[in-house]
């Protein structure tokens, strides 16, 4: 059987890009469900808005069954706030989509375990969809549509922090956080600086605007533009 760190390494390529917190916890994911003796693979993380568009076209002008119904810049996958898994079959190769499969003969399917952890860490599950579901896929919207993400907004400082808290929350046990500022734009209150494991996060968009600046994100570089006001 693979060790931890080379099942790791398979997936390592395609979580590049990724939104540290997905990334995280994609981590998080390989290594819970390692634990758990279920292998996986992650098969998918960023994707660009032409392979978005590569796959819409299939099943429509193109061959293949149809996958999605999102066209490019309509998938949290675009945003590097998505991943998909499969299985990893125990010669370390081959992989399994199959969700009857219980390889650690536990009597419960291993697609099952891996959806559990996935979601104890915070993963929204393409399985849940009411249309066309999806079900190798998770994501973290952190509250936020895809219409604001296509306009550029990021998540929030405070949505990072409760992502981290969430995933690190163990058997009940949350890591402590604590509100140690409060942000203030001309005497009047923007927000709250929060401490989460030795950082502290304050929300640089609602301090941008506030200082009537504008802010912008590439999520292909992961990188945030602050356009100073006129």
């Amino acid at each position: 059987m693979l060790t931890l760190t080379q099942i790791k390494n398979k997936s390592a390529t395609r979580l590049t890009g990724l939104h540290p917190v997905v990334l995280a916890a994609a981590n998080e994911l390989i290594e819970r469900s390692y634990a758990c003796g279920v292998p996986i693979l992650i098969t998918q993380g960023l994707r660009t808005i032409a392979q978005q568009d590569e796959l819409y076209a299939q099943g429509r002008t193109k061959p293949g069954a149809i996958v999605t119904n999102a066209k490019g810049g309509c998938s949290y996958h675009n945003y590097g706030l998505a991943i998909d898994f499969a299985l990893l079959l125990a010669n370390g190769s081959g992989v399994s989509w199959d969700m009857n499969r219980d390889g650690d003969n536990d009597l419960t399917a291993d697609w099952l375990e891996v959806v559990q952890q996935a979601k104890q860490l915070g993963f929204e599950w393409g399985g849940d969809w009411t249309s066309l579901k999806d079900y190798p896929h998770f994501q973290m919207s952190f509250g936020l549509a895809l219409s604001a993400l296509r306009s550029g907004v990021q998540p929030s400082a405070q949505a990072v922090a409760a992502a981290y808290k969430r995933m690190n929350t163990k058997e009940g046990q949350a890591v402590k956080s604590e509100v140690i500022a409060v942000v203030k734009v001309n005497g009047v209150k923007i927000a709250d600086g929060v401490l989460e494991n030795g950082v502290t996060y304050v929300p640089v968009r609602a301090i941008a605007e506030a200082l009537g600046a504008g802010v912008a994100y590439d999520s292909t570089t992961r990188t945030v533009e602050i356009t100073p006001g006129r």
